[in-house]
């Protein structure tokens, strides 16, 4: 998971001015900051208008900021939280007109291939945001998956803040007196949304209010966001036992008057919205939602495929997956008049169960193994390293930081104890050769700083998916048919999406019909079947990126393999894709046709 960067929220930049009672006052009013960038981007080369813009555009959320590491490329004027008021993210918007406007005022024609490459890139990432203005209050912010505000919030706190130095405390504090007013502003939000006809399902958003619940009841000094900062501040090098108990005792403060009752605020909000929340799934059923819907496939596939398409893309890919899938089932001697839940609880028991206590060291294992076979397809590699943390839910990953102080983060479910057959599949996607390989390396290339931080969601996603393939292709799955089942199990769930994806949002489907279509197709089970179709319903379109992505990185590489015949090399072809960064797919296609025709080319 990488931090989105669709609707930038900060601090504001209020315009000042005016008079006063007791006579004029000479002083000019401040610029807004949407005339400020335009008049500071005038006149610019172009790599120093690429570092201008997107400085400006990221300053936006100074929690991005932080997250990547970048106050060294990118300095704050001061110390916040990220501002979610109605004001500033149309301001926001309206800075990335500004931007693209300007980037259409120079020359493309007049770029080499690489300078046009960063231009269509750039132009693309821009026009996305800016699309997205008239869809303002058709989002979900604090609903409960990882994306919500109340989540990305606890876990900026929690795991990604610094707390090296005395005046790494300071800021923690600092913004920890802050969350109060950020989730004012994020009710705010959820009433502008009430008012234009906007309300999460209710499905959704009780699962949002039971997590809330815990944070907004919890006592100070077992908080989470205080016992990260008590836990944090025991390492700090230097620090005197007084000073230590002040910062302490100041950031337990901080969690109780404002923390906490932010989370309340929030709380009550949820309380008072659910009864009216209406009680069918998906976004269709809002004024412009299918067009919203619409935008959101964009948005994540970074392709033009209509829902329809994706609908009967994702039925064609999931008959072929069972197929295969029969193949290895008839291997083992299973029934063939079993459903899918029933061979796969097969799967959970001859595949093995790997206790709870176990499974960090395990997917730790797999990774170092994997490391050591990385050089059958690839000659570039990532200089960071990546580790195995826990979590309550796990599955996601976090990039290393920009300044390279932080590795790259596979975040591991521990709470229970886990099925063999999906562990290898699950670390190849999350750590090596998928998210931490593909992203790490973005990190490390000579590019814009836009091209290591603007993931799209297809292109990332979908690298993510052909690791796993890759893995079978390089006959990693060979002595164990599981693992191998478990592959195809996490590529039926990503064909599954195409169909439920479109179906909640586009075709009207029920809550019971999408979790009855996961059941059977993908073969989990029910309560996995129904945390899949909650996802998908308050996350239109990210679940579609998966499968188009990987699709479409085979479909180019097949393409390669055409027309390069002998010449073709898997290494080049994946140094070529890795070294270029998270691209849009419509724009893979140019990566692509740069790698044929340099190899073509010659020495």
């Amino acid at each position: 998971m990488k931090k989105s960067l669709l609707v930038l929220t900060v601090l504001s930049l209020a315009a000042c001015g005016g008079g006063s009672v007791s006579g004029p006052d000479d002083t000019p009013p401040s610029a807004s900051p949407v005339d400020a960038l335009a008049a500071d981007l005038q006149g610019l080369a172009l790599d120093d208008f690429y570092h201008t813009s997107f400085g400006a555009l990221i300053r936006r959320s100074p929690e991005t900021v932080v997250w990547e590491a970048l106050t060294g490329t990118f300095p704050l004027d001061s110390v916040g939280l990220d501002d979610l008021s109605d004001a500033y993210s149309r301001d926001t918007y309206a800075m990335y007109q500004v931007v693209l406007d300007a980037l259409r005022g120079y020359d493309r024609a007049a770029l080499d291939a690489e300078g046009q490459l960063n231009y269509d890139i750039y132009e693309w990432y821009l026009q996305d945001v800016v699309d997205g203005l008239e869809f303002i209050y058709h989002d979900f912010p604090a609903t409960y998956m990882l994306f919500a505000q109340q989540r990305q919030t606890e876990q900026f706190f929690t795991d990604i803040h610094p707390l090296a130095t005395v005046q790494d405390a300071e800021d923690y504090i600092t913004r920890l007196n802050q969350v109060e007013r950020k989730f004012g502003q994020l009710v705010d939000h959820l009433e502008l949304q009430r008012q234009n006809g906007i309300v999460e399902p209710a499905l959704s958003m009780q699962i949002a209010i039971d997590q809330a619940t815990p944070l907004a009841r919890s006592s100070g000094p077992a908080h989470p966001y205080y016992t990260r900062f008590f836990n944090g501040t025991t390492t700090i090098a230097g620090l005197g036992d007084a000073e230590r108990d002040d910062l302490n005792a100041r950031a337990l403060s901080a969690v109780n008057s404002s923390v906490i009752p932010g989370y309340q605020a929030l709380l009550n909000e949820l309380s008072n919205l659910i009864g009216g929340a209406p009680p069918s799934i998906g976004v269709g059923q809002y004024a412009r939602g299918r067009a919203y819907y619409g935008y959101s496939l964009r948005h994540h596939t970074t392709t033009n495929l209509t829902a329809t398409e994706i609908h009967q893309l994702g039925l064609q890919q999931l008959s072929r997956i069972h197929a295969e899938m029969r193949l290895i089932f008839d291997q083992l001697g299973y029934p063939q008049d079993e459903t899918l839940q029933q061979l796969f609880l097969r799967v959970t028991h001859d595949g093995g169960v790997i206790p709870a206590a176990n499974v960090l060291p395990t997917y730790a294992g797999i990774i170092d193994v994997t490391e050591q076979r990385l050089d059958q397809a690839f000659d570039i590699f990532p200089s960071a390293d990546v580790i195995v943390l826990p979590d309550p839910f796990g599955g996601f990953y976090i990039g290393p930081s920009f300044d390279g102080t932080r590795p790259g983060a596979f975040y591991a479910g521990t709470q229970s104890d886990q099925p063999w057959f999906q562990m290898r599949s699950l670390t190849y996607h999350e750590a090596i050769p998928g998210h931490h390989t593909q992203i790490a390396i973005a990190m490390e290339q000579d590019v814009p700083a836009f091209r290591k931080i603007a993931g799209f969601t297809g292109f990332v996603e979908g690298w993510a998916l052909y690791a796993e393939r890759l893995a079978w292709e390089l006959g990693w799955y060979e002595d164990d048919p599981f693992s191998d089942l478990g592959r195809l199990q996490y590529e039926a769930l990503r064909a599954a999406r195409l169909v439920m994806d479109t179906g909640i949002h586009d075709l009207g489907w029920s809550f019971d019909q999408a979790t009855q279509f996961n059941a059977e197709n993908v073969g989990t089970s029910t309560g996995s079947s129904q945390a899949a179709a909650a996802r998908y319903s308050v996350w239109p379109g990210q679940s579609t990126a998966y499968m188009i992505g990987m699709l479409q990185i085979l479909a180019e590489r097949q393409r390669a393999m055409d027309a390069l015949g002998s010449q073709f090399d898997l290494k080049g072809f994946h140094r070529a894709v890795l070294s270029n960064g998270a691209v849009p797919l419509a724009l893979l296609p140019t990566v692509v046709d740069r790698y044929i025709a340099g190899v073509q080319a010659g020495p």
